[in-house]
């Protein structure tokens, strides 16, 4: 039984290709340009700057981990949570005349049972630090349940040279300006994998997200609002960062957990699989490298392809005109508008062999596909960051 929908072109486009990574030199940035911009001071956690962007890295026990997160950013934490999301709450509730926060205390009241608590310690850790309610708090990291929205990938003979890249665009909501709050973040946990996410200030799930292992993951929204007798989305994929090695691990972790809502995601690793799975609360279909589907414009040979109107039919052309040779930079071009959207709020390109990400966020006024791409190293990042703390850091 197929989960696909047909009408959800109005929300998010969130796209993951796959292909070879070449001729980099103009697209990013090197990790040894990084400077620090402050220290934690309870000795877990540094707030870095490179290229214009910022980068959060958290080390140790949930609570050490959120407390300092919320230290280092918590301007950002508490703008996003009494901010932003009373903006989201006021216009949520006045399109559905229902009250944003009582429906929010039902989300999570219903995934509670379902979602780990290291999770909750850490959030709650970080709202505490950051001068913000647990309420607030929790509320930031809950929302995305509400909302839903494509994605793609290749490899072998789809790529210049066979190697998997896994692009993702976010197209989410770019009017509240969260992009003001953006940061790339490196979370290195005590007792799981480190691993690395496109994100926030004060959130602590994922949406776009590679761990250390050399899993990249990114997620698409559907339908389903109402379903939330499960983990929450972005919990879901940090619970997969976290414990998952391979793309196989990580859809067991995907099949086993209990879902909330329909999501999409496209999945690779650094043994060049890939795959995209179709989930709702109660069904989960995977679709497989080249496999075709009636809901979807023709896939090319080593491509995973989930996406819906023009845009799909965009992306499927741009695929097919580039298959066989295609590189970081006729990937950024590929990504471009019409397949990203107006509310492009920020693009990354893994590449899962190497553990580097390029990503670009939205401007105030520009979609994050027309701003420059800073390049970043999952492995480099924590050797920075073990250096800076005199290599007394473990995860």
């Amino acid at each position: 039984m197929t989960v696909f929908s047909r009408n959800r072109a109005s929300w998010v486009f969130l796209a993951a290709l796959c292909c070879v990574l070449t001729s980099v030199g103009a697209l990013g940035q090197a990790p040894d340009q990084i400077r620090i911009a402050a220290r934690d001071t309870g000795g877990r956690g540094l707030l870095c700057e490179s290229g214009g962007k910022r980068i959060l890295m958290l080390s140790g026990s949930p609570e050490e981990m959120g407390a300092a997160h919320g230290r280092l950013l918590a301007g950002d934490v508490r703008a996003v949570a009494q901010g932003v999301m009373y903006v989201v709450g006021a216009g949520y509730s006045a399109s559905k005349g229902d009250w944003f926060f009582d429906r929010m205390a039902e989300i999570e009241e219903r995934t509670r049972p379902h979602t780990p608590e290291r999770f909750l310690r850490e959030c709650d850790a970080m709202s505490a630090a950051a001068g913000v309610t647990l309420r607030d708090g929790r509320t930031v990291n809950f929302f995305p349940e509400l909302f839903h929205c494509s994605g793609a990938a290749v490899r072998g003979t789809a790529s210049a040279g066979g190697k998997v890249v896994h692009a993702r665009v976010l197209d989410y909501m770019r009017d509240i300006r969260l992009q003001k709050h953006a940061v790339i973040q490196l979370w290195m946990p005590s007792e799981h994998y480190a691993w690395l996410s496109l994100g926030y200030g004060g959130f602590i799930g994922t949406v776009t997200c590679m761990n250390e292992k050399g899993l990249a993951i990114g997620e698409m929204g559907g339908r389903g609002e109402g379903n939330w007798d499960g983990m929450p989305m972005n919990f879901l994929l940090r619970d997969a960062m976290e414990r998952a090695a391979t793309v196989r691990e990580a859809i067991a972790i995907l099949r086993e957990t209990p879902r909330t809502c329909e999501y999409y995601y496209v999945l690779s690793d650094r043994s060049r699989d890939i795959a995209g799975v179709a989930a709702t609360h109660d069904t989960f279909e995977v679709l497989e490298a080249g496999q075709q589907h009636d809901l979807l414009p023709p896939v090319p040979a080593d491509t995973v392809f989930l996406s819906a109107g023009s845009r799909a039919k965009h992306l499927s052309e741009r695929l097919h005109e580039h298959h066989g040779r295609i590189d970081v930079p006729t990937m950024i071009d590929l990504i471009k508008r019409p397949v990203a959207m107006n509310s492009n709020l920020h693009d990354a390109i893994f590449q899962p062999e190497s553990l580097d990400m390029w990503c670009a966020d939205a401007g105030i006024h520009t979609v994050a596909c027309d701003e420059p791409y800073l390049r970043v190293n999952l492995d480099d990042l924590m050797r920075y960051y073990r250096n800076a703390m005199g290599n007394t850091v473990g995860h």
